[in-house]
């Protein structure tokens, strides 16, 4: 994901990683279990209806489907590769 997000970058984008914003506040909660359903889902996918398009790679994920399922709701254009991203 951090080697897309720079691609993403390179073409003029600001890419964001909705795991990567909540795992420091999963950890800061102590690594309890809980946190991590508490925080990582809820979070990234506040995350996920502030940004304009999503980048879809990888196998796969139910987090991931779930944040793509509310960008195709919201008519937003979703990408299967960095290729496709416009720069």
């Amino acid at each position: 994901m951090d080697k897309a997000a720079l691609a993403v970058w390179r073409k003029g984008h600001v890419p964001v990683i909705g795991v990567n914003l909540a795992l420091p506040i999963v950890e800061a909660a102590g690594g309890d279990p809980a946190a991590n359903a508490e925080i990582m889902m809820p979070l990234s996918l506040a995350l996920a209806a502030r940004c304009d398009a999503f980048l879809c790679i990888g196998g796969a994920s139910v987090g991931a489907d779930q944040e793509m399922a509310r960008f195709v709701a919201a008519g937003k254009p979703v990408f299967r590769s960095v290729d496709e991203v416009e720069s």
